[in-house]
């Protein structure tokens, strides 16, 4: 039995493709649908359409990381802590994804023939069948300077997909399995007993960075990270974040800003705060350009300098 956690909000659409997708899987799944009081038709259509899928159908929005904790526990048991669970593997899926045939079998796969290997990813997919970046390595302050002085814009656009932001050159060449320090977190494959070491996810995050504390968590423990591409998932990608453009930015750089005050030193925060501030001027420079020249409203250049406030706040 294989453990299926899918956090949903206002995304019944893709939701319901989804979870079509895992019907084609060979191995038997118990999937659970944690829902963060969505307003569309999640709940009702997974209740009705897929009646052997569980759903928690919360009353307030939990953040990403407190609602995939609840479908760990859920899939325990309720005399069981998720440490115990039965299940040797559970498959932590964004609603936004459609799972090609065999993807969970390969992963699963991989994980019992490297008892070492902690969590293991697949090669996500655009909607057009291109390669979605989703392998990286933990944050740097190279990679800071890129998030906000974008590639193309500012810097030269070749660093985009370079080791100095955080990618992996070699991701999307070929089939052989690629360790990295962690994945997107739109798809993870993770080993009971990995979880039973390190803990379930870090419910200080609402939402962003969540998979990037757990997976450092993991490598810390001695365990290794993969990507096995020859397991493809398709991820539409910000389903569900697009509906609150500005605030998720914000969440995005508290969220950063969290991760580096658990685990980095002082002084890199000090410089990624630096960093930030400045790029956050150099944005607010270019959110005037653009107003002065009729490209956005007044309402839009109103929203992006509170969310760049908000974000040198920080």
């Amino acid at each position: 039995m294989i453990g299926v956690i899918i956090v949903s909000y206002n995304t019944s659409a893709l939701l319901a493709a989804c979870l079509e997708s895992l019907g084609a899987c060979t191995l038997p799944l118990r999937i659970v649908v944690v829902d963060n009081a969505s307003q569309d038709e999640s709940v009702l259509l997974t209740q009705t359409r897929f009646p052997t899928v569980e759903v928690c159908a919360l009353e307030s929005n939990r953040g990403f990381a407190a609602a995939t904790n609840i479908g760990f526990r859920r899939l325990a048991g309720a005399n069981e802590t998720p440490a115990l669970s039965r299940i040797p593997f559970t498959l932590v899926l964004n609603p936004d994804t459609v799972v090609h045939p065999g993807a969970v079998e390969t992963l699963v796969r991989f994980l019992q023939a490297h008892p070492r290997a902690g969590l293991v990813s697949p090669r996500l997919l655009n909607p057009d069948g291109t390669v979605q970046r989703a392998a990286f390595r933990f944050p740097t302050l190279a990679m800071s300077l890129l998030e906000v002085f974008p590639p193309g814009e500012v810097l030269p656009g070749r660093l985009y997909n370079s080791w100095w932001h955080g990618r992996y050159p070699q991701e999307g060449q070929g089939t052989v399995p690629l360790q990295i320090d962690h994945p997107l977190g739109a798809c993870m494959l993770v080993r009971q007993a990995t979880v039973a070491e390190v803990g379930l996810l870090d419910e200080h995050y609402f939402m962003y960075s969540e998979e990037i504390a757990w997976c450092w968590r993991i490598r810390q423990a001695g365990w290794t990270i993969w990507q096995v591409p020859q397991a493809q998932v398709v991820h539409v990608g910000g389903a569900a974040t697009r509906q609150f453009r500005q605030h998720m930015l914000i969440e995005l750089h508290r969220s950063r800003v969290a991760f580096f005050q658990h685990h980095y030193p002082a002084r890199f925060l000090a410089a990624h705060r630096a960093i930030t501030r400045v790029g956050m001027i150099w944005a607010s420079g270019r959110a005037w350009r653009d107003y002065a020249r009729g490209c956005i409203t007044r309402a839009e250049l109103c929203t992006r300098l509170w969310a760049y406030g908000e974000i040198m706040r920080l």
